[in-house]
């Protein structure tokens, strides 16, 4: 190879060609490389590939087991979309005349046998780049990566991440240690927010990009990479298939909110879907359902791959307020400037960054068990750990009671039916909603006192939605130790299903014991039923009846409202329009449809609520209807005990079976009894932008 000059791209949550700074750079400028070769890896320590060993043959790699936990973690449902998101991205490679190669390995490792390899063949590489991104193990990636380039005597490059709404060199942070701690003190600086991203860039054209090699070296024994994508899928899933022991029976007529594949293509498909349909402008009165698929965006999952950035669904936005692209005229709100709803998913947009910038200052303290608000040293808050070793001699309830604790929250039987809906929802299908999220969260760390990081590793495991910044840091918050300046919030989930479930639906359509139940007050706490009715429905001896994780006293005297919001969207003046930038209409902008060419594929033809408790004292002045939490799961299952030193040997929560009750009720906290203000009316409920609160929102 005489003269070529080979460059080497890894990829890691970048799978897409559009809007990927890489290929655009390749494509536009005069670089001087011959070759390039894409290579996704799939990191053992993250992902279990040991059905891709060869027969006979041993994987050199420990299971990809969470330290904090012992869950494996990815499970089937995000292993599954994973899948999808490698195999579309490949695809989208060989579209514009290159293509992608899939390894199994550490980083390094992959590398050094790709070199090896091509100097047998007289053959080198002379460049590696990757996309820098800032959490621990992702970090451990890049720098080894570096010392064998540097080994070797081959140029490393690391390209900043511009997945994100707001580019970091735009934020006005001189460093990550600037970051307030207050998500609201550094949204105020970003805003407006419609005018702050940086355009989007288009799909490389075919032809544009260096040459694929015409020969590449195998996949390094012991492992084997199918060519066929079914095969590749069946090896993912295999060693992973039985996640826990006994698992709940899937429900029949149940549906999945999020039955999307995975993959850069599907990611603009379902943008479209969401202009098109309204789902954005309407966005802001539905973002806390929990049935359907159209509540929420669903892109979270689409996001966290990198299958479409943060700016493309900007700018997407921007051409349908301001009316420049025909697909969408039929839409409501088309040409109308900024509105309600997708004003609110900027805001969105807006925490992603920020978590991901609270991971560049805290670092590791992602992962310690007194997470951000320890590094002041003043955080002395005891868990409820399943581990012998980490809990305290007189920690109560003992570590096995709490491992099993841990085991009936997977399951869904806790006793708590808003919880055990979502988990039930979250172990079938891979999601469950935000405002699920936030209530289970709240349940396992607030309620029943267990170590955050527990849950965190359970939502690694289970969410499709994974992101590597996300998920701790949203444990954090709801667990009190993160960036929540009201660390004492909590959610009271009895009242929270009469608000959001006020017709059972949810609940009854992933727990199956209680489709008959009558009573709302029943479905939600099935231990408060009757006697009789119990009876009639073979119910009596269930263990959410006898044994409740936890039984909370609620009063019903009030009507529980719509679980979503009136629907009151109007066109927000002075927001855009004809205007990309958002000026107040000196700028007649780009009314031309065709003027601006499209990045995309062509188109396809509170808990908020305040309430009194029994003294009449407002538990909250939360403001209504905000509280949405960004579920993004970015556990990294490698996180360090409070020492910031890795895990001890925590044993596996995957018991047999719940048929006996518990004779320790020691951990059941006070009953408190939770009533609804004396002045509450419906409309209280729902006032201007009340997405500008601090618990962090959900795609």
């Amino acid at each position: 190879m005489a003269g070529n000059k080979l460059l080497v791209y890894l990829l890691r949550r970048d799978l897409r060609v559009i809007d990927n700074p890489i290929l655009h750079h390749l494509a536009t400028t005069d670089h001087g490389f011959t070759h390039l070769l894409p290579i996704y890896i799939l990191p053992p320590h993250q992902i279990e590939t040991s059905g891709f060993v060869a027969e006979g043959q041993k994987s050199p790699y420990p299971l990809a087991k969470s330290q904090v936990g012992r869950f494996w973690r990815c499970g089937p449902a995000r292993a599954k979309f994973q899948a999808e998101c490698i195999w579309d991205v490949k695809h989208n490679f060989e579209s514009v005349s290159s293509g992608m190669l899939v390894r199994i390995g550490k980083f390094d490792d992959v590398l050094n046998h790709l070199i090896e390899s091509l100097n047998e063949n007289n053959q080198s590489i002379d460049t590696v780049w990757m996309t820098e991104e800032p959490s621990k193990e992702e970090v451990d990636d890049q720098n080894a990566v570096a010392r064998v380039c540097s080994e070797k005597g081959i140029d490393f490059k690391l390209w900043l991440d511009e997945k994100y709404f707001i580019d970091d060199r735009d934020t006005g942070l001189k460093s990550p240690q600037d970051l307030p701690d207050v998500f609201t003190s550094y949204r105020k600086t970003q805003e407006p927010l419609r005018e702050r991203p940086r355009p989007s860039l288009p799909r490389p054209q075919a032809g544009s990009l260096p040459s694929f090699p015409s020969s590449v070296p195998p996949q390094k024994a012991p492992f084997e990479i199918p060519d066929n994508y079914d095969e590749f899928v069946r090896r993912l899933l295999d060693p992973i298939d039985n996640m826990i022991s006994d698992p709940p029976p899937f429900p029949e007529g149940a549906k999945s909110a999020h039955p999307f594949k995975g993959g850069e293509s599907p990611a603009w498909e379902r943008l479209y879907h969401l202009i098109k349909s309204g789902a954005m402008t309407t966005y802001q009165e539905t973002r806390n359902g929990l049935i359907g698929t159209d509540y929420s965006t669903k892109l979270s999952a689409f996001l966290a791959m990198g299958c479409i950035s943060a700016r493309s669904i900007h700018d997407e936005l921007v051409k349908f307020e301001d009316g420049t692209e025909r697909d969408y005229s039929k839409a409501m709100g088309f040409g109308q400037g900024e509105n309600e709803g997708t004003r609110a998913v900027r805001f969105e947009l807006l925490w992603r960054d920020y978590m991901r910038l609270c991971t560049m200052k805290y670092g590791v303290r992602l992962f310690k068990l007194d997470g951000f608000k320890g590094a002041n040293g003043n955080y002395d808050k005891k868990w409820n750990t399943p581990n012998e070793e980490d809990a305290d001699p007189d920690q109560n309830p003992p570590p096995k009671v709490v491992a099993e604790m841990i085991n009936r929250f997977i399951r869904g039987t806790t006793g708590m039916g808003l919880v055990d809906a979502s988990s039930r929802e979250l172990y079938h299908t891979g999601y469950t909603s935000n405002r699920a999220r936030q209530n289970a969260a709240s349940f396992l760390t607030k309620h029943l006192g267990v170590d955050w990081r527990i849950g965190a590793s359970i939502y690694e495991a289970f969410l499709i939605d994974f992101d590597v910044n996300s998920n701790h840091s949203n444990w954090q918050y709801i667990a009190g130790c993160g960036n929540d300046p009201r660390s004492n919030r909590s959610f009271n989930p009895v009242k929270q299903a009469f608000d959001y479930d006020n017709d059972g639906k949810f609940c009854r359509t992933w727990c199956w014991e209680l489709r008959e139940i009558t009573k709302l007050e029943h479905v939600f706490q099935l231990c408060t039923a009757l006697p009789e009715e119990l009876e009639k429905h073979g119910l009596t001896n269930n263990i959410m009846v006898t044994n409740p994780l936890k039984r909370i006293e609620f009063s019903v005297d009030r009507k529980p409202r719509g679980s979503r919001r009136p629907y009151r969207w109007k066109r927000a003046g002075g927001r855009g329009g004809n205007n990309r930038r958002g000026d107040s209409g000196n700028s007649s902008g780009n009314g031309d449809f065709n003027g601006n060419y499209r990045n995309g594929p062509s188109s396809p033809p509170n808990t908020g609520d305040t309430y009194m408790q029994n003294n009449g004292q407002s538990r909250s002045n939360w403001a209504p209807r905000g509280n949405s939490m960004s579920w993004r799961g970015n556990s990294n299952g490698y996180g360090p005990n409070n020492h910031g030193l890795p895990g001890r040997g925590h044993i596996p929560f995957q018991g047999n079976s719940f048929q006996q009750g518990y004779t320790n009720n020691a951990y059941h906290h006070p009953p408190r009894q939770y009533m609804p203000g004396p002045g509450y009316s419906q409309q209280q409920q729902y006032v201007p932008h009340a997405y500008h609160q601090q618990l962090p929102p959900h795609m």
